[in-house]
């Protein structure tokens, strides 16, 4: 029913080399997971009673539904949107359109074949989930129903990728338009409970919020009974309204297909017949216009034509400041909630910089590392980087056109979080307790160490970016590795902060769970840096950089910025900023010595 494209995916998806590793190390995650759980709370010094049993199993049931809610949304959109947009890049997607294939086979058999991986990984945690009822604390009722909104959220998150991959013609503005629109729902959503009373006080918004927010329904799985009653259980209306939209969305698909698609190809007009008298008139005045058509002023090309190409010409498509703009409404909500619990009448809370700072700075690396990762597979996929290649642009052209071009579409990304950094400052927001009186330098040292945090994270995404789109020639597991490696440095570290540290165990009785989440970090790192070229460099990078990230982290939160507990944060600038740093020039090496090496267009000099 679904063609054969969805055909193709549900035979090669089992073939192919990371199913089996990843679903391994799905359980593997889940089990530290609960393990780390369990020692936060009861610890294994003693038994554990009835009610403690039961606690830990609530607990540990509400940290898988979030924490898999979060990755299913994030890698539903995108791989649904990296899936259709590389057909685009190769120049195939127009050959499927010449098939006798139906407008719904290929709209459907591409999403759900994008998200068949996604969907087995929801089937592997289903009995995990189960497993907890063991442990007391949760009824089957809310399993089924978890289970049901990480299905119905995979499956919204990928119509929306989808639709915005066929209207896109680019890989970056498919990617960055399905997170931003992704974001912009959820904080739309976030607000329904604020600004529906204004608009119609009979309604029950907070019904409604449950209905179209995935966090919001999950939050009422996992706590029955909250505010939202009403003659619909909120799970299954929230499934009804995720029906809903990918009905509407996916029919819009099917209907703009040819539409959209192919877009910037003339259209062949009938063949007429011409009279001899007008034909040769039409002849003689393109003849004329040819004679009199000025040329304009020749355009100049810089000495390094990789980086002219980048910022004077449209190498990211058509309409670039759409994503922009999507980034600016983005940035505008979350700006809104952030300062407006900066000034709470009860006093900022706890953290308050965190409030607009994370999200910002988090949403800015994903789009910075996506343009990043673009411009190299959008390249290959083309066929341009093979000419390229036969050219006599040097490695260090190359790599640095392509890093400053990067960095020079990206500064609208870039500049919102230094600036909101600034903002806080000013606020106090970021001070630490003034050291002899020297207030300036206790609220602007602060400052010059978040930006320059901020810096060397930026740069390191350009340059991963750069780095594991030149090492894989798939451009879907380039994609995904690039985000999925700057997700979690950033979400990940964040989980395992608040699993490790939040929860009150202390170190003693969790240094299992410390070991295992950085050997998974390292591991993954690793893998992403030098999986099939490893170097010494890139190994001790993978080893420094979550263990920078995790340091950081802990010390902001022992710290607590803006509060007269602030600590020097000097020390834990100069750990990221050298981690991060050795790590950018362990990549960016081999690029500008080794370029043929680092494309797989020579051996190297010990190989035969």
């Amino acid at each position: 029913m679904l063609g054969p494209i969805f055909s193709r995916e549900v035979v090669t998806v089992p073939r192919r080399s990371g199913h089996f590793a990843s679903r391994m190390a799905l359980v593997g995650l889940l089990g530290i997971l609960g393990i780390t759980t369990w020692q936060a709370t009861v610890g294994f010094a003693r038994d554990a009673t009835l009610g403690e049993t039961a606690s830990v199993g609530l607990l540990l049931f509400q940290i898988i539904a979030y924490v898999q809610l979060l990755l299913t949304l994030f890698f539903a959109a995108l791989s649904a949107a990296s899936a259709v947009a590389q057909e685009k890049d190769r120049r195939t997607f127009v050959l499927l359109l010449l098939t006798d294939m139906r407008d719904y086979e290929i709209v459907l058999g591409k999403l759900l074949g994008a998200l068949l991986p996604i969907i087995i990984q929801l089937f592997i945690i289903t009995p995990v989930l189960a497993m907890l009822l063991l442990l007391g604390g949760i009824a089957p009722a809310q399993v089924v129903q978890a289970v049901l909104v990480l299905l119905a959220s995979a499956i919204a998150a990928g119509s929306l990728g989808g639709l915005v991959a066929l209207w896109r013609d680019k890989t970056y503005q498919a990617l960055a338009l399905s997170v931003l629109f992704l974001v912009l729902y959820v904080c739309v959503t976030q607000g329904l409970s604020v600004v529906g009373p204004w608009i119609a006080p009979g309604i029950n918004w907070l019904l409604v919020q449950a209905w179209c927010d995935p966090f919001i329904a999950m939050q009422t799985v996992l706590e029955p009974g909250a505010d939202v009653a009403g003659t619909i259980p909120p799970t299954y209306g929230f499934i009804a309204v995720m029906l809903v939209w990918c009905a509407l969305l996916n029919g819009v698909g099917i209907w703009k297909l040819r539409r959209w698609n192919p877009s910037g190809e003339p259209i062949m007009q009938r063949e007429t017949i011409i009279p001899q008298e007008e034909l040769d008139e039409a002849i003689e005045a393109e003849k004329r216009a040819r004679a009199h058509a000025a040329p304009g002023e020749a355009r100049e090309v810089w000495p390094n034509p990789i980086l002219w190409r980048e910022i004077r010409t449209l190498a990211y498509g058509r309409r670039p400041l759409l994503v922009k703009f999507a980034y600016g409404i983005v940035l505008a909500l979350i700006l809104y909630f952030a300062i407006s619990e900066l000034n709470r009448p009860g006093g900022r809370p706890a953290f308050a910089a965190a409030y607009g700072l994370v999200p910002v700075a988090v949403l800015s690396l994903l789009l910075v590392a996506a343009q990043a990762v673009t411009s190299i597979t959008s390249e290959r996929d083309g066929g341009a980087l093979d000419v390229l290649l036969v050219t006599d642009i040097s490695p260090k052209e190359f790599v640095f056109g392509k890093f400053l071009g990067v960095l020079y579409n990206c500064k609208e990304y870039i500049i919102p979080p230094l600036a909101l950094a600034i903002f806080y400052a000013v606020r106090g927001a970021l001070a630490r307790p003034a050291a002899g009186g020297d207030v300036l330098a206790a609220q602007f040292g602060p400052l010059i160490a978040v930006m320059g945090a901020l810096l060397v994270l930026f740069l390191f995404a350009v340059t991963l970016g750069l780095h594991v789109s030149l090492r894989i020639t798939q451009s879907r597991v380039a994609i995904v590795q690039t985000l999925g490696t700057i997700f979690f440095l950033s979400i990940g570290t964040l989980i395992c902060i608040y699993l490790i540290v939040i929860n009150g165990g202390s170190f003693a009785n969790q240094w299992l769970s410390f070991i295992s989440f950085l050997v998974l970090g390292i591991g993954g790192l690793l893998y992403v840096l030098s999986a099939d070229r490893p170097s010494p460099a890139l190994t001790v990078a993978s080893v420094v950089c979550p263990l920078a990230m995790f340091y950081c982290i802990v010390n902001v939160l022992i710290g607590r910025p803006g509060t007269d507990e602030s600590s020097d944060p000097l020390v834990p600038f100069l750990v990221l900023g050298g981690s991060f740093g050795f790590a950018i020039a362990a990549m960016l090496v081999p690029l500008l010595t080794e370029f043929d090496v680092a494309l797989g267009r020579t051996a190297q000099p010990n190989e035969s």
